[in-house]
């Protein structure tokens, strides 16, 4: 994939992660309260080993998901897995990260996957 589509996605990701934890420490004070002792001063710097299961209880399950989906990409980005379907083991298109950038999956995968859960 391109370096310079792929640096573009990181900084996606890392946006979209700063904005999740923005948006938790808004509606949260539990959560905020744990961001804050752990004297992170910039929410980019939250690491995923700092997100740890006191932060994760107190934040809502959709929440937790799209973080974890977001870290989940990071890492994969990270390995040099980023925009490899996890099923096929096909490129997912540039497009379709664009669109969701911590998809796992193809859009075919994906319809298929939709497909046989209904």
């Amino acid at each position: 994939m391109d370096v310079d589509f792929i640096s573009n996605m990181r900084q996606v990701l890392l946006k979209t992660k700063e904005g999740i934890l923005k948006t938790l420490m808004h509606e949260n004070e539990d959560f905020r309260a744990a961001v804050e002792d752990m004297g992170v001063k910039d929410l980019g710097d939250v690491a995923s080993t700092d997100i740890d299961c006191r932060i994760l209880e107190v934040v809502g399950h959709q929440d937790k998901l799209r973080l974890n989906k977001v870290e989940a990409a990071l890492v994969r980005l990270e390995n040099d897995k980023y925009g490899i379907c996890a099923k096929c083991n096909k490129k997912i298109s540039m497009a379709r990260l664009e669109a969701i950038p911590y998809a796992v999956f193809c859009i075919e995968c994906k319809t298929e996957t939709e497909r046989k859960r209904h």
